[in-house]
């Protein structure tokens, strides 16, 4: 990058209020359980915003991009539609008429067509538990959604490349810039590991595996990280975790990768679940899950317990 370009670029990069600058032009925030990202374009005097976050993110959001001198992005980028990455996208997409991009195979969950694949709660974590009670009906974006180019260029992010990272949904992207080796891995991994409590308190950094209660082909999944790993990245964004960056950074992803390993069990650990353009075709049968038939053992033995106890304040009555 010529000096003149850095000066440009510094001038007129503004991050979102809230936001943390982690490389020229590419800033993040975590709202609630989920990174955001957001890209400058010096070229197009615009900026992108990649994920929007459960829903209850939209006002901080409009907020911070109020503070910029052009509040609104010239387009709205997913990594995936899941809940925690695409809440708000329906009323930002509205407040900000923008274009909406996703991977072809993402679309139908971004037009109401399908709901995607269960939830897993039987591989096991806290978060695998909570899956039982998180969302998976689609968004209706119309005709706002637009699909991302097959040669991974988009206009509106020059330098750029979108990578096609499939395993945590059919449909998910990852992106790269290549003359710095930014990398945003969406949840193709994490940079915390989810299924230890304690970590996920204090954020531990470490590439650990992506969201396993909503991963639906583990194999597809493993092939995605090594893709990544072949990048070589400098610095690494994950939709969970905080960044990790440093002169180790590649070799750490690269020994990840070798490493990578799937839960012991769960539903979609052996078979994955199977879509196409139109949503989901398949989907594995549900494997045991002894939570809910030890809630209701606890249920039944609190109601005999009860109804003990009544019985006798009767007698004694």
């Amino acid at each position: 990058m010529q000096p003149e370009q850095r000066e440009r670029r510094t001038r007129h990069f503004v991050p979102l209020g809230g936001f943390n600058e982690v490389a020229p032009g590419v800033a993040y925030k975590t709202t609630a359980i989920v990174n955001l990202q957001t890209i400058d374009v010096p070229e197009q005097s615009s900026w992108v915003l990649v994920d929007t976050g459960l829903s209850i993110s939209a006002p901080f959001i409009l907020r911070a991009a109020a503070m910029r001198p052009n509040s609104r992005p010239s387009c709205i980028v997913l990594t995936h539609g899941h809940f925690d990455h695409a809440g708000a996208v329906e009323h930002l997409a509205e407040i900000w008429d923008v274009p909406v991009y996703a991977h072809a195979l993402e679309v139908p969950y971004l037009t109401g067509k399908s709901k995607y694949p269960p939830f897993d709660p039987t591989v096991g974590g806290v978060m695998a538990q909570m899956s039982r009670f998180y969302p998976r009906a689609p968004y209706d974006l119309g005709d706002r959604v637009r699909e991302l180019p097959s040669n991974g260029e988009l206009d509106e992010l020059p330098g750029w490349y979108i990578v096609h990272t499939p395993g945590h949904t059919a449909g998910h992207v990852s992106l790269f810039r290549e003359h710095d080796a930014v990398l945003l891995a969406g949840d193709a991994f994490c940079t915390v590991d989810q299924r230890s409590l304690a970590k996920t308190v204090v954020q531990y950094r470490e590439f650990a595996i992506p969201p396993a209660y909503a991963t639906t082909d583990w194999d597809a999944a493993r092939h995605s990280v090594q893709k990544l790993a072949d990048l070589r990245p400098s610095l690494v964004i994950a939709g969970h975790g905080q960044p990790i960056a440093g002169p180790d950074t590649a070799e750490r992803l690269e020994r990840f990768a070798e490493e990578f390993q799937p839960p012991e069990h769960g539903r979609y650990v052996r078979q994955p679940a199977v879509a196409d353009e139109n949503g989901v075709i398949s989907v594995p049968p549900p494997v045991a899950d002894p939570v809910p038939r030890i809630a209701a053992g606890v249920a039944i033995a609190g109601a005999a317990a009860a109804a003990t106890y009544l019985i006798k304040r009767h007698k004694a009555a």
